[in-house]
């Protein structure tokens, strides 16, 4: 993997904004990636399989379980979601930051995984915002929205175990705040093992320079 690249792990609970968050980031910047997830749930009006989730059935994900090419999975909403470890290191050996859009479990499992993950979570700004979102969503049965309100405080208290939290209380700031953020963590000093070797070549360049002027 090449220094200064990393797995960003970003979570919200359900109606957090986190999604929307990560695809104008990818949009917007050429050094981020995304990993497309697994998932047994149904696609939903306007997704498609391998861009959105790679749409599997429960037997396909046990199987990949058994094989142990998860980086995390969970059962989220009566559902289970995944993230392949070949696609995390797909998009880092492009060149990139891989975007992990995930719920709280699986980020514990991802930063165990891959300990140099930057975490980030993302709240809504109030409680009232939160529900307002969720009831926003036409294709969430009543039954899947009392779920979603019901995890939804789990997931909040989550939130002290992550790097950084980001209120999305306008949605242009909440991005210019996590693309800061990935300014700051690329530049570093930890995650540019190569850093040493590259000042002593700009010293003996300096040195060789000055001695042909001599």
């Amino acid at each position: 993997m090449s220094g200064g690249l990393f797995p960003i792990v970003m979570s919200a609970p359900s109606g957090g904004g986190k999604s929307t968050i990560a695809r104008l980031l990818l949009d917007r910047r050429v050094d981020v990636g995304y990993s497309v997830s697994c998932t047994t749930r149904a696609p939903r009006p306007g997704e498609r399989n391998g861009r959105d989730y790679h749409f599997l059935s429960p037997h396909e994900f046990d199987t990949k379980v058994s094989d142990a090419e998860f980086a995390e999975w969970a059962e989220v909403h009566g559902n289970r979601y995944g993230t392949l470890r070949s696609a995390v290191r797909e998009v880092l050996e492009q060149g990139k930051h891989v975007m992990l859009d995930i719920d709280v479990q699986g980020a514990r499992q991802v930063t165990a995984a891959f300990p140099e993950s930057v975490t980030i979570f993302i709240v809504p700004p109030s409680v009232e915002v939160l529900v307002s979102r969720l009831l926003g969503r036409n294709s969430d049965s009543a039954e899947s929205l009392a779920l979603r309100l019901q995890n939804a405080r789990t997931e909040l208290l989550e939130a002290a175990r992550y790097q950084y939290v980001v209120e999305n209380d306008d949605l242009e700031s909440a991005v210019q705040r996590v693309s800061a953020i990935l300014d700051v963590e690329s530049t570093r000093v930890e995650r540019m093992p190569a850093l040493g070797d590259q000042v002593v070549g700009v010293i003996d360049r300096l040195f060789d320079g000055l001695q042909q002027r001599g």
